[in-house]
């Protein structure tokens, strides 16, 4: 029996999610969380095997919450279900320790797909995100984008910031002051060689780093 925890802070996806779990044979949801405190209360309460994220919740979350879990539970297979595509966030949080990462738009078979594939030890991405990660893991490794030399907290900022959300908003949402947002809004401007929001939205959309209904 596969064990599994579902996060995200919607309870109609949570609900989604559960039922098409319950149809599938060898599974059990033995947990839910709506944000991330809810998510450490769960690893450090019960015994499960794959946890189902939402990158996007309220509180800690996204690559910050990935290693947090795995700080708390090495051996913890999590999989990203996440609303943002792929070419936005899953090199990123494999890198930071998930083992899959789907979107939202994914069919329900492909989510009980996974599950059962990480949950045995294997990983679940597409064809283009193992390629990303093979050839950055390559020696001589061609130049990354200016967006890859972010740290997690700067690329979550500059998502933010291309959505149209002020420093004060983005401070708000997670849980920063004005003056570390408006730092690590300078930190990324400097290293992608940008100067204005303008020129931020233009590079998102070059890049593919918005969502197709933004």
């Amino acid at each position: 029996m596969i064990r599994i925890v579902i996060a995200d802070d919607h309870a109609i996806v949570r609900e989604g999610l559960k039922r098409i779990v319950s149809e599938a044979e060898g599974m059990q949801v033995l947990g839910e969380a709506c944000d991330g405190t809810e998510v450490m209360q769960r690893v450090r309460e019960l015994e499960f095997d794959v946890l189902v994220l939402d990158l996007s919740m309220p509180g800690r979350s996204g690559m910050e919450l990935i290693k947090l879990v795995k700080a708390e539970r090495p051996k913890l297979r999590i999989l990203i279900l996440s609303m943002h595509q792929e070419s936005q966030y899953a090199v990123r949080a494999i890198k930071s320790g998930s083992s899959g990462y789907l979107t939202k738009e994914s069919a329900p078979s492909q989510l009980v797909q996974a599950i059962r594939r990480i949950a045995a030890g294997g990983a679940y991405v597409t064809p283009e995100v193992a390629e990303q990660l093979a050839l950055g893991a390559m020696p001589g490794a061609q130049e990354q984008a200016p967006h890859q030399s972010l740290t997690d907290r700067e690329f979550q900022v500059f998502r933010l910031l291309v959505d149209g959300e002020s420093v004060s908003a983005i401070g708000e949402q997670l849980s920063l002051s004005v003056k570390t947002v408006s730092t690590h809004k300078a930190n990324l401007m400097q290293k992608m060689g940008l100067h204005n929001a303008s020129e931020l939205v233009r590079y998102a959309v070059k890049h593919g780093l918005v969502d197709a209904d933004s």
